[in-house]
């Protein structure tokens, strides 16, 4: 059995993340799928303080946010690489990866899709227009920031897939199922890269539960 144990809710694009890092180098792991009702127990408390997924254990070694996962990940299991060699391939690598966790994820993607997928769909809830309009000036500035950083290059990292390839798909796949998101990624350089990353193996093995993309 593997050392390694992923904790998380499927569907989630940060657990994704984790697990597209794994598969792309090959590495055994277990996941422990929760539930829910499971958040902010004092149990799923005790793993995670801040009370988010994924958590991430190997052997006796516990490690929770997302992108310590992965750089975690990419250093223990050297090959494929999924950081560039270059300073300034890394450094262009790690400003895509800031975007998206400082200000695409949080001001633009979640409110999105809490409000077209999650709340609506599978809440009950009624869509907060209010909150969507407020994001999308926040979505327009990310994705063009994002498709001017990708440029011609066929990947984030240059010729390969990096880390923040893996991160920003993982977000992207669901919310582009969104009017905004499609809206959004129509005629960019970005559409052809992410139809190049989830048709990878590993993304095609991590899909969002069927419910959910019904429900995009």
């Amino acid at each position: 059995m593997s050392a390694i144990t992923v904790h998380g809710i499927p569907g989630s694009p940060f657990l994704r993340a984790v697990e597209v890092t794994l598969k792309e180098k090959g590495a055994d792991y277990r996941l422990q799928v929760m539930s829910p009702a499971e958040m902010k127990t004092a149990e799923h408390l005790g793993m995670h303080p801040f009370g988010r997924i994924p958590i991430f254990d190997d052997g006796d070694f516990r490690l929770y946010e997302t992108q310590a996962i992965c750089r975690y990940v990419d250093e223990v299991f050297p090959s494929p690489p999924l950081t560039p060699g270059s300073p300034e391939a890394r450094a262009r690598m790690n400003q895509a990866i800031g975007i998206i966790e400082w200000y695409f994820f949080p001001k633009a993607v979640a409110p999105i899709a809490f409000n077209r997928i999650i709340g609506p769909k599978l809440l009950g809830l009624p869509s907060d227009e209010a909150a969507i309009a407020e994001a999308l000036p926040m979505a327009r500035t990310c994705f063009t920031e994002l498709n001017r950083l990708l440029g011609d290059k066929a990947y984030f990292g240059g010729d390969h897939v990096s880390l923040a390839d893996i991160m920003l798909a993982s977000q992207l796949d669901l919310l582009c199922d969104t009017p905004e998101g499609a809206e959004l990624i129509d005629g960019t350089r970005l559409k052809p890269w992410l139809d190049r990353m989830t048709m990878r193996p590993s993304f095609v093995a991590t899909q969002p539960p069927a419910m959910l993309r019904k429900a995009a």
